[in-house]
């Protein structure tokens, strides 16, 4: 018997594989896929300007990496003695004007040369409500926590949605005519905007979604994260203590089924392989000094040699820091 109905998703094509770059935006399942990403060796870049969550906010970074328009100091603020801006994370937040506007600007030209030659571009779409300052009408990614009376709260419709991104599609593909975008909606619940007003918000964003796959459908495709989370894993066991975010088990279900979704088999196997190795790099052996463990090391190094040769493109310096590091300690 089966005790859940299982979400239904199609093989996509083309498949990510190793030599893919992949850029992602967004909330939650960017950050967590794309660290899933990132930990098996993928040429992947996430978030440039930190976490988003209005497909707003999202569409203006896109196009500002497009234009390669840095950022300027009369785009940031001090509050509470460090500067921020209203277009990045608070992680981005420093002690001085200068050193903000150069770390952004490093990040904005990285992602620039980055969306130039990316394969697969991952949106993800966390609320259709935005935040408008008042002084300006401008859509801001972040609030700081300043307070309420600065903004003003309003919902995106569909049709602004589709309008803006058609535009954006369209100017991604005359820099790239065969990126593939792929369009997931997060599955983390907005409770602070109330029950029913983020049934609402998904909604509108599902089906500008749908409409934009209708007109944009050799470059689009849709993941269903939300729906795998909604659906497929409706229990609270699945989420984290404050039954909004999700917990680990579902983040590598998700994990999973994205790739059996876009993964052929051989770069499934590459994967397995490759987590091996980066798992050599966390062991801690009782007896460094045994022959035992030298030899662990030495089958290691090799592994890591036939990885260098087949998969140039991958990244395998930290790994190769810790052996030569670790080799000049035991096998001298």
């Amino acid at each position: 018997m089966e005790f859940r109905t299982a979400v239904g998703i199609k093989k996509q094509e083309p498949d990510i594989n190793y030599s893919s770059r992949i850029m992602m935006f967004g909330s939650c399942f960017t950050e967590n896929i794309g660290k899933k990403l990132q930990e098996a060796k993928f040429q992947t870049l996430i978030n440039p300007s930190g976490i988003l969550y209005n497909p707003e906010s999202i569409r203006s970074h896109i196009s500002r990496i497009l234009e390669k328009r840095a950022f300027t100091e009369d785009e940031i603020f001090e509050h509470e003695s460090v500067w921020k801006s209203f277009d990045h994370h608070s992680r981005f937040a420093t002690l001085s004007p200068e050193a903000f506007l150069d770390s952004a600007n490093r990040k904005l030209e990285e992602a620039a040369e980055f969306l130039k030659k990316t394969d697969f571009l991952i949106i993800t779409f966390g609320t259709s409500w935005i935040y408008r300052l008042k002084e300006s009408g401008r859509v801001v990614a972040n609030c700081h926590k300043l307070p309420a009376n600065n903004f003003i709260r309003e919902k995106l419709n569909q049709g602004t949605i589709v309008e803006s991104y058609s535009a954006l599609i369209q100017e991604l593909l005359k820099v790239s005519p065969e990126i593939k975008i792929i369009f997931t909606v997060s599955p983390i619940r907005h409770w602070k905007d109330g029950a029913h007003e983020n049934q609402l918000s998904k909604a509108t964003l599902l089906l500008a979604i749908e409409e934009l796959q209708q007109l944009f459908p050799e470059n689009t495709s849709y993941f269903p994260a939300y729906e795998i989370v909604m659906d497929e894993l409706r229990d609270y066991r699945f989420y984290a203590e404050d039954m909004i975010h999700t917990n680990e088990i579902t983040i590598n279900y998700i994990w999973k089924r994205f790739a059996d979704s876009f993964f052929s088999k051989d770069t499934t196997g590459t994967i397995s392989e490759i987590e091996k190795l980066v798992q050599a790099t966390r062991h801690r052996p009782f007896n460094p000094q045994s022959d035992t463990f030298r030899q662990f090391i030495r089958k290691n190094i090799a592994l890591l040699e036939k990885f260098e040769k087949k998969y140039p493109y991958i990244d395998f310096g930290a790994e190769r820091e810790y052996f030569e590091q670790i080799k000049k300690t035991v096998c001298a």
